[in-house]
């Protein structure tokens, strides 16, 4: 009977000798694994807020070629009136 029980300690023993370092090689590697993900997520964040940038900007050279555009139409209207203006004089 010691021998089974001998047999079923070693047994339980060389079980946790497996079992605990690769609960602690996995919780390692998940924690590398998340600081990855939070680097590229990091990466990732910077690159749009970069984008929206470009975004706002284009957004307001646009309002600024709309604002230019109506005085230019603006001034051609001028132009057109004078000119039939002097040909009706």
């Amino acid at each position: 009977m010691d021998a089974v029980w001998g047999t079923i300690i070693a047994a339980l023993i060389s079980g946790v000798c497996v079992a605990v370092p690769s609960v602690i090689a996995t919780i390692s590697s998940n924690k590398a694994h998340d600081q990855v993900v939070d680097e590229k997520m990091r990466n990732m964040t910077e690159q749009i807020k970069g984008v929206d940038t470009k975004i706002d900007k284009y957004a307001q050279n646009s309002d600024d070629m709309k604002e230019r555009l109506v005085i230019v139409e603006q001034k051609v209207d001028n132009l057109i009136s004078t000119n039939e203006r002097r040909k009706g004089a």
